[in-house]
C-alpha cells in the first residue's frame, strides 16, 4: 500500500480514537444513578468527578512511555487502563464484584481518567509526525471529534436502552470500558508513524475532511434538539453517527484510486516508449557499426555531463531555494524558548494559568455537574450532555477553520485576542443560567460548550507561542494541572451550595440549587476575561510583527 494512503488511514484511525476518547464527559449522564446506587453524598460524587480529572496529573507517564515503547503498545496500554477503571465499576454495579470501597472506586476513576492521556499522546504524536506541514490543522480537526464523544455514547445508549435509567447508567460504564479498547485494537495497525518522505500541503484533502467534520457536527446538533425526535429516532441517530464516522475513509480510498490511475498511466507511457523504440527507421539501423558506436559514445558522454549538471543544479537549488522557503514557512514563531523553571517565573505564565482556570476549567466543571443541574431543573440529562458535547465539538473546530483560511492570506491570528473574545460570552452565559426558562439553560449550555472547546484547541498553539516548542510537553502539562485543581475547588463549592439548598435526603430541586454557584462562576469568568485582556496587551507587539 502506498505511504500516502497509509498516511491518511492513520488520520482516519486517529479520528476514531478521538471520537470515543472523551469518556470522562459521560460522567454527568450517569452521575445521578451512580450517586443513588452507591448511596454517596453530593460531595463524594463531586470527588469522583475530580478523580476523573486528576488522572491528568499523571499524563506525563504516557509521554515517557512513548519514547521507549512502540506506538501500538502505548495505545493498547492506555485503552487497557480505561478497560480496568470503568470495567470494574461496571461489574460492581451489576453485582459481579462486591465490597468495593469508596477509596477503591476513587482510584479506579483516576485510572480511567489517566487512560485518556495515553490515547491523546498517541494521537498527537502520530499526527504531528505524519503531517509535518499541516500538523496544526490536522490536530485541530482530529481533536474536534473529542468534543463529540458524549454525543456518540448518548446516541448508542439511547438506541439500546431508551427507558430504564438504571440500565442506562450501567450502559455508559460498559461502553466507556469496552469501546475505547475495541477501537484501539482496530486502529492500532494503521495509527503509526509513516515514512512519507518529502510532503506537500494537502489542501484539497483537508478541505474535504473539514466538510465531513462540519456535516458530522451539524448532524450531532440536530440530534440533540428536542424537535428532531419527531423525525430522527434514537436508533437512526446512532446509525447516522457511525456512518459519518466511516465517511473519512473516502480520503484514503480516493488516494488509493489516484495512485492506481497514476501507476496505470505510467505503465502505458512505458509501453508506448518501447513501441516507438522498436519501430526506429531501418535506414538508421543499416548504418555502419563504427558510426553507431561513435554516436552512442557521444550520446553517453553528453547524457553523463547533462546528468551531472542537473544533479549539481538540483543540489544547489535544494540548499538555497525551495527547501529553505519551506522551512521558513513552517518555522514556529515564539516569544521565548524556555523550560518549566523559567516559565514559572514569568508573569505571562500566571496570567495564562488563571485565564485557563477561569475559562476552560470552569467550563469543564460545569459539564461535570450537568447531570445534577438537569435533575434540579427537571430536564433530561442526556439532552444537556449531548448539547454541550455537540457545541463543544464545533468550538474545537473553530480555531482550525480560522487558521486554514487566514493562513492562505499570510495572516497570523492573535491567540490571546481570540481567547478574550471567547471568555466574555462564557461569563455572560453563566449569568444567563440564572434565568428560569429551559431555553436559557439550553442557550447557555451551547455557548459554554463552544467557547470552552475553542479555548481548549487554541491552548496548544498558545502554549507553544508563549513558551516555545522545545519543552512544550512539560510546559503544557504544567498549565493543565489547573484542571484537577479547579475541578476540586469549583466542584466542591458547587456541592456545598447544593447541599445547603437541598432537603434532608440530600436532593435539591429548583433554581436555588445552583443560582449562587452560577453567579460566582460568572464573576470568576469575567475576572479571567480581564486577565486575558492584560495578556493580550503584553503579547500584542509579538503578533503585530507576524502580520
Amino acid at each position: 500500500m502506498p505511504p500516502i494512503v497509509l498516511q491518511w488511514l492513520s488520520l482516519v484511525g486517529i479520528i476514531w480514537l478521538q471520537s470515543i476518547n472523551g469518556t470522562n464527559s459521560n460522567f454527568p449522564a450517569y452521575s445521578s444513578q451512580l450517586k443513588h446506587l452507591l448511596s454517596i453524598s453530593q460531595i463524594q460524587l463531586n470527588n469522583l468527578a475530580f478523580a476523573s480529572d486528576a488522572g491528568k496529573l499523571f499524563g506525563w507517564l504516557s509521554g515517557f512511555a512513548a519514547k521507549y515503547l512502540p506506538i501500538w503498545l502505548v495505545l493498547i496500554i492506555g485503552s487497557a487502563l480505561g478497560l480496568i477503571g470503568y470495567g470494574v465499576q461496571y461489574l460492581y454495579l451489576i453485582g459481579r464484584v462486591s465490597n468495593l470501597s469508596y477509596a477503591l472506586i476513587f482510584f479506579l476513576t483516576i485510572l480511567a481518567g489517566n487512560s485518556i492521556c495515553w490515547i491523546n499522546t498517541v494521537s498527537y504524536l502520530v499526527t504531528i509526525r505524519n503531517f509535518p506541514l499541516d500538523s496544526q490543522l490536522a490536530i485541530g480537526l482530529t481533536g474536534s471529534y473529542l468534543g463529540l464523544s458524549a454525543k456518540i455514547y448518548t446516541a448508542i445508549v439511547d438506541g439500546a436502552f431508551p427507558s430504564s435509567s438504571v440500565n442506562r447508567a450501567r450502559a455508559y460504564l460498559f461502553l466507556s470500558s469496552i469501546l475505547p479498547f475495541a477501537v484501539s485494537v482496530i486502529a492500532a495497525p494503521v495509527v503509526r508513524v509513516i515514512n512519507v518522505g518529502k510532503t506537500k500541503r494537502a489542501k484539497a484533502s483537508f478541505l474535504l475532511i473539514l466538510v465531513i467534520t462540519i456535516a458530522t457536527g451539524v448532524f450531532a446538533v440536530m440530534g440533540s434538539l428536542g424537535s428532531a425526535s419527531s423525525w430522527l429516532s434514537p436508533f437512526n441517530s446512532a446509525v447516522g453517527m457511525v456512518a459519518l464516522l466511516l465517511t473519512p475513509l473516502l480520503i484514503p480510498l480516493g488516494q488509493q484510486i489516484r495512485q492506481l490511475i497514476i501507476a496505470r498511466l505510467e505503465g502505458l507511457k512505458r509501453v508506448e516508449k518501447i513501441y516507438v523504440e522498436e519501430n526506429v527507421s531501418m535506414e538508421e539501423m543499416e548504418r555502419g557499426v563504427k558510426e553507431r558506436e561513435s554516436i552512442s559514445e557521444t550520446r553517453d558522454m553528453s547524457f553523463e555531463l547533462s546528468f551531472r549538471e542537473s544533479i549539481i543544479q538540483s543540489e544547489e537549488l535544494s540548499e538555497s531555494g525551495d527547501d529553505n522557503i519551506s522551512e521558513t514557512k513552517e518555522t514556529i514563531m515564539v516569544i521565548e524558548e524556555i523550560g518549566v523553571k523559567l516559565m514559572l517565573r514569568r508573569l505571562n505564565f500566571w496570567l495564562y494559568f488563571f485565564v485557563y482556570l477561569f475559562g476552560v476549567t470552569l467550563g469543564l466543571v460545569f459539564s461535570n455537574n450537568l447531570g445534577q443541574i438537569a435533575e434540579s431543573r427537571g430536564c433530561p440529562a442526556s439532552v444537556l450532555v449531548s448539547l454541550s458535547s455537540s457545541f463543544g465539538f464545533f468550538g474545537r473546530l473553530i480555531p482550525s477553520f480560522v487558521d486554514y483560511f487566514f493562513s492562505r492570506k499570510k495572516y497570523m491570528v492573535s491567540r490571546t485576542a481570540f481567547v478574550v473574545a471567547l471568555m466574555a460570552p462564557t461569563g455572560g452565559a453563566f449569568f444567563l443560567l440564572t434565568n428560569t426558562t429551559n431555553l436559557s439553560l439550553y442557550i447557555s449550555t451551547a455557548i459554554i460548550g463552544v467557547c470552552t472547546g475553542a479555548i481548549t484547541s487554541i491552548s496548544v498553539s498558545l502554549t507553544t507561542e508563549l513558551f516555545g516548542a522545545k519543552n512544550f510537553g512539560v510546559n503544557h502539562n504544567v498549565v493543565v494541572v489547573n484542571i484537577p485543581i479547579g475541578s476540586f475547588l469549583f466542584g466542591y463549592l458547587a456541592a456545598l451550595i447544593y447541599r445547603k439548598e437541598g432537603n434532608a435526603d440530600g436532593k435539591c430541586f429548583g433554581m436555588e440549587c445552583y443560582r449562587k454557584t452560577f453567579i460566582i462562576w460568572g464573576i470568576l469568568c469575567f475576572i479571567g476575561t480581564f486577565l486575558a485582556l492584560i495578556l493580550y496587551a503584553r503579547t500584542r507587539k509579538f503578533y503585530s510583527l507576524q502580520r
